[in-house]
């Protein structure tokens, strides 16, 4: 067993597919959840993500040696707050927060000064669905998983951590905070305000009665994401709104280049522009097939 006990705070999504994840594998003697409700508590148990779940922080963290936050951004803080008194000298604590630079800065401290240490963690995985009950023990497989230590960050709990989501089957790159959310920004939070848009601007009512039946595979595969928690986008485009401008400016300024090509009618320009993208995401599509392979 890598760990003693494991305490995931909120068992949904990726929270109980981390649970299932630690026992299919072994990994934990115990694992407990955290949960808000005491109607998740059952549910969580019966998932097989945990051993034992209740509405109790004190109790769900004592004698923990790693601590997983699992719980929307806007909750992060205070929660970490509240259990930084709880927990024991030497634990671990990560997150699965798709914001990072926030969240580094100010649990990093909080943590450091109860002789805990906080690794900031991003695991990509994830799906429209929401909760324990959409949860897999394989979520995590060949998926990346970013970990943003600073200089104050201690090896050795760095490479316990990247251990940690290595063990589940991801694959683990180091970066900054700072470039963490920059990159983010454009290739993960940005589709999904895209697919949001679309979804909302083609199914309006205002548009034609016959509009939504000509919406086939190419409108359902583009707005999939737009059936994700409006809880946590919002927490993570307001928390990430400044990196998230600029990309929006840039994509913005992207359309306007195409609908110039539009208003040429240039048939050479506008086929190039195709086969430029197109070209790019096979490339994309090829690198991802060969490392998930190996």
């Amino acid at each position: 067993m890598r760990w003693r006990k494991v305490t995931l705070i909120g068992v949904g999504l990726l929270g109980g597919s981390l649970g299932l994840a630690l026992k299919k594998g072994g990994l934990a003697s115990r694992v407990a959840g955290y949960v808000r409700r005491r109607g998740s508590i059952a549910e969580c148990v019966q998932a097989g993500a945990v051993d034992e779940a209740g509405c109790d922080l004190e109790a769900a963290v004592n004698r923990a040696d790693l601590v997983v936050l699992c719980t929307p951004l806007a909750q992060m803080s205070a929660l970490a707050s509240s259990i930084a008194g709880l927990i024991e000298p030497g634990a671990l604590i990560t997150d699965v927060g798709s914001v990072k630079g926030p969240v580094v800065s100010e649990l990093e401290p909080l943590f450091d000064a109860r002789g805990a240490q906080f690794v900031g963690s991003h695991p990509m995985a994830g799906s429209e669905r929401m909760g324990v009950s959409a949860a897999r023990a394989d979520l995590f497989q060949n998926a990346v998983c970013v970990l943003t230590p600073t200089s104050s960050t201690g090896p050795e709990a760095t490479g316990r951590i990247e251990q940690l989501w290595k063990d589940v089957g991801s694959r683990v790159l180091q970066m900054p905070p700072e470039v963490h959310d920059q990159l983010v920004a454009r290739s993960s939070h940005l589709p999904h305000i895209l697919a949001a848009h679309l979804a909302a601007f083609v199914l309006s009512p205002e548009q034609a009665p016959e509009q939504s039946q000509l919406c086939a595979n190419g409108f359902r595969d583009t707005t999939r994401i737009a059936s994700g928690s409006p809880e946590m986008w919002r927490d993570i485009v307001l928390m990430n709104r400044k990196n998230l401008r600029v990309a929006l400016q840039q994509y913005v300024e992207g359309l306007k280049a195409f609908d110039r090509l539009l208003e040429e009618n240039d048939p050479a320009a506008v086929e190039k522009f195709f086969e430029a993208a197109r070209r790019m995401r096979d490339r994309w599509v090829s690198q991802c097939s060969s490392t998930s392979s190996e």
